[in-house]
């Protein structure tokens, strides 16, 4: 797993490194050559490098002269003079590079950057850095609109300029990189809000050969996992396998109003793995519901006047609950008494739970101010998955603002650390999704735009519960479990998209795939991992 840091981490880090005995001036080449290496894989002929008045800028000034020594062609566009930058570092390399084989161009019109950089093959961006909030003030709110018109590849230095490395927001202009290459660690803004339109694709200069050595004693944002962090998750169905020794999962789901959820919910965790699934759905629905699922036995309990899960419906949910390796309530329960009771009853149970959709709700419903403020309420020794989407998790944490990766594993955590319970895991979905656990915040492989579709959530939660339900309980990080069954929703999206274009993808069209999507999961794993693929 490859460590995200935020803004002040780095600092934290940078310090550290320095009184191991890597100085700032060091980092700060060794920052310039990864950022020359990356723009070199063009290939280009001649090189723009947008400098700013910063550290960043000192970056994009060293590899402006890796650059020229390398044969390219390179002009350096400066909003200042190279002897007036105010940082001492910056301005050291700026005025070595700048007497060397490179074209300065200092303070130009519109019209004129515009000609520079319609001759660059590539443009390095190293105008704006981790430390810049806000909105981006002249020559920067020319220069980057000006870049953006251009098309032209355009490799950013550590976070592309305009965008907040700590929230990922952009308030007025940001450079559109085409690739970024973040220095030290990732930043976690390139993962939240506006972060992942701008960044394009991100690699990591790591600067110091040290680095594992050190970046765990610097607490950090999140930690990415990779591909082959999933190896463990691979094996073959044992010979002597049954259909419970497989896993079994019981879907308390669905209503008169969306039986749908149930459905597909039920179908995600037989197709993710789970060799038995059960569902227990309001008697308004289950015949549906049993036309629609005929391998999946379907029982009904009782419902209330709206076709919802009635009053008597917790005792009875919670007497099968026991015969299951794992329990999944919440899509398309709907929010009423008898679904707030089947939750508290549920929450009761000493059996793996996922809640998903309406439960969550639900759960909200059962404190004021925010669910963190009563612990107690979700407080278990067995496993209990959480899978709000922002809005969602906004609802249980007493309508906080919840709209980015940032702000949502801060809500998420507030719950894990009010619950203190090292099996409570919230799956914060997003277009860049956190799986936060007590000690841990991961960040697993991100979804397609395919996957914004209704009834998405019900199939992760299927293939949460299967997994968990496969496991038999036998986990040693949750975290990472969850992580998985997240990778295993994303290359679905991907597959449902090769074959339906990715607009015209519906949540059905990511169940019929998952057997694809594991494979899939699997290879990409193995090849992280440097393990040989039979043919």
């Amino acid at each position: 797993m490859k460590p995200v840091l935020s803004v002040e981490e780095t600092l934290r880090l940078e310090d550290l490194i320095e009184r191991e005995g890597t100085s700032k001036a060091a980092l700060m080449e060794h920052a310039g050559e990864a950022a020359a290496a990356r723009v070199a894989q063009y290939k280009p002929q001649r090189v723009a490098v947008l400098v700013g008045f910063g550290n960043n800028g000192g970056d994009g000034w060293v590899a402006a002269d890796i650059l020229s020594h390398q044969g390219i062609a390179v002009d350096v566009v400066s909003p200042i003079e190279p002897n007036e930058i105010k940082s001492p570092i910056a301005r050291h390399v700026a005025r070595r590079t700048a007497g060397r084989d490179v074209r300065v161009i200092v303070g130009p019109s519109r019209d004129e950057l515009v000609s520079i950089l319609s001759e660059a093959d590539v443009v390095l961006d190293a105008i704006l850095g981790t430390g810049f909030t806000g909105a981006v003030r002249p020559p920067f709110s020319i220069w980057i609109p000006a870049l953006n018109e251009l098309g032209l590849p355009v490799v950013s230095v550590d976070v592309p300029s305009g965008l907040n490395a700590e929230t990922g927001a952009v308030e007025t202009v940001c450079v559109e990189a085409t690739a970024t290459v973040t220095l030290l660690a990732p930043k976690i803004g390139l993962y939240s809000g506006e972060g992942p339109e701008y960044a394009g694709e991100i690699t990591c200069g790591q600067l110091y050969g040290h680095l594992d050595e050190v970046i765990g004693d610097v607490e950090h944002a999140a930690e990415i996992v990779e591909p082959a962090d999933l190896v463990d998750y691979f094996s073959d169905l044992p010979s002597n396998v049954n259909k419970y020794s497989r896993g079994s999962v019981l879907v308390v789901a669905g209503s008169a109003t969306y039986p749908g959820a149930a459905i597909m919910a039920a179908k995600a965790a037989a197709r993710a793995g789970a060799g038995y699934v059960t569902v227990a759905t309001p008697d308004a629905c289950a015949n549906l519901i049993r036309m629609a699922l005929p391998c999946v036995p379907v029982v009904g309990v009782p419902s209330d006047s709206r076709g919802a899960f009635g009053a008597a419906a917790a005792s009875a949910v919670r007497e099968l609950a026991h015969k299951f390796d794992c329990v999944l309530c919440g899509p398309g329960m709907t929010v009423t008494a008898g679904g707030m009771q089947l939750v508290t009853e549920l929450l009761r149970t000493d059996v793996p739970l996922v809640l998903d959709a309406d439960a969550l709700n639900c759960m909200s419903r059962l404190a004021i101010g925010g669910i963190e403020e009563t612990p107690e309420v979700y407080r278990r020794e067995a496993p209990l998955i959480l899978t709000p989407h922002n809005k969602e998790l906004s609802r249980l944490v007493g309508d906080e603002p919840v709209d980015d990766l940032g702000s949502a594993i801060e809500a998420a955590q507030k719950l894990v650390w009010a619950a203190g319970s090292d099996n409570l895991v919230v799956i914060a979905k997003g277009p860049s999704t956190a799986i936060v656990g007590v000690e841990k915040v991961l960040l697993p492989m991100s979804g397609p735009a395919s996957l914004a579709t209704a009834g998405s959530g019900d199939v992760l939660a299927g293939i949460v519960a299967a997994n968990i339900a496969v496991s038999h309980g036998d986990i040693d990080c949750w975290e990472l479990l969850c992580s998985y069954a997240v990778a295993v929703h994303s290359y679905a999206g991907h597959a449902a998209a090769a074959l339906m274009g990715e607009r015209s993808v519906i949540a059905t069209d990511l169940i019929d795939v998952l057997g694809e999507a594991m494979n899939l999961t699997e290879r990409e794993a193995l090849r992280d991992a440097g393990i040989e693929l039979g043919d």
